[in-house]
């Protein structure tokens, strides 16, 4: 059976790390890094990908982030209001230092918080994060949606490989030009509509069926697996928070 979820079963000590530890690290990461700029968590992401084994499938992302940098750079090289200073200058164009340190400095943010993320989505089964939530007094519906956010993504790329497969057998031409693919764009994002809102009807029936909706306490086919590094772990990061904001406000 296809897997409609991102996350990668590697069995490593990423993927058996429990997933509040997990959400502390991308906490940590982006508070920290927001109020002390620095790029040493994205280094630490990095090991923490390559020590996981899926340092490949973090590639694309990596590489759609890069389009959105470049047009940063871009923008504020050229028009940020506090440039003042020639970094250099390509044909007509000139570069200033002011507004390329302003882009590099959202550059790291942007990267960071695609890494912590691609941490924490890319190791952790969205069941198991659903059930935890759960455990800890949450509510059902919040479960739901967030396992709807972790499936959506790979849900509607595989419906979109599935009806673009379909309009070809049909005579489609879907590759090409820039022109021939912006003519296959509606026959295409059509059934792709049609298809979510047909998907989200069935699911919300077999929700009902299987009584989402009843008040009575749930049990659980798998433990709580929370261990005590992890709670220690969860404990190191939210001091590290606490530490940033103190020294911040000190400073």
């Amino acid at each position: 059976m296809k897997s409609i979820s991102l996350y990668v079963d590697k069995d490593t000590w990423l993927t058996r790390m429990h997933p509040f530890t997990k959400l502390c690290y991308i906490l940590t990461a982006i508070s920290v890094s927001l109020m002390w700029p620095f790029a040493a968590f994205i280094g630490i992401s990095l090991v923490m990908l390559i020590s996981g084994k899926i340092i490949r499938k973090v590639f694309p992302l990596i590489a759609f982030s890069f389009t959105i940098l470049i047009t940063i750079f871009l923008i504020h090289g050229l028009f940020n209001h506090e440039n003042a200073t020639v970094l250099f200058v390509a044909g007509p164009l000139k570069f200033f230092c002011e507004g390329m340190m302003y882009a590099l400095r959202i550059s790291f943010n942007v990267l960071n918080m695609l890494l912590a993320f691609a941490v924490f989505v890319l190791t952790t089964r969205p069941v198991e994060l659903v059930e935890d939530l759960e455990r800890i007094g949450f509510s059902p519906k919040i479960g739901y949606v967030v396992s709807s956010v972790f499936q959506i993504v790979p849900q509607m790329s595989g419906t979109m490989n599935t009806i673009m497969d379909a309009q070809r057998s049909r005579g489609l031409e879907t590759e090409g030009s820039l022109l021939t693919r912006a003519k296959s764009f509606l026959p295409l994002i059509s059934p792709v509509v049609m298809s979510s809102l047909i998907n989200t009807r069935e699911r919300a029936i077999a929700l009902e069926i299987r009584g989402f909706e009843a008040g009575q306490k749930k049990t659980y086919l798998r433990e709580d697996k929370m261990k005590n590094s992890d709670r220690i772990w969860c404990v190191i990061l939210l001091l590290l928070i606490i530490a940033a904001v103190a020294i911040r406000i000190l400073l």
